[in-house]
């Protein structure tokens, strides 16, 4: 991790990362909207085993990484949630989204 030397320098890093997690949730997003088209049901898209899974492994890779796991969990909720939906979507569009 990089060590700043002042408010500006850290706000500067912030915002690289800022903009590299928008890049990563938009790739998760596309292979969300292709991972439709492999499904054969909206019960199947909701894949409630997989979100436990996930939930899981981004619980203990926030505890490995000194991250609150409860703050992980929620922006994961919001993020799987909305992209459940955006799936269904796709799934129902016949890939047309």
């Amino acid at each position: 991790m990089k060590k700043c030397t002042s408010l500006q320098e850290v706000r500067e890093e912030i915002d690289k990362i800022d903009s590299q997690l928008v890049k990563l949730i938009a790739e998760r997003s596309h292979l969300i909207r292709q991972a439709a088209s492999f499904k054969e049901s909206v019960e199947e898209v909701k894949a409630e085993d997989r979100i436990n899974d996930i939930m899981q492994k981004v619980r203990s890779k926030a505890i490995e990484l000194n991250v609150n796991p409860n703050m992980i969990s929620e922006l994961f909720n919001i993020m799987i949630d909305e992209m459940v939906e955006t799936e269904i979507s796709e799934f129902r569009n016949g890939g047309n989204f």
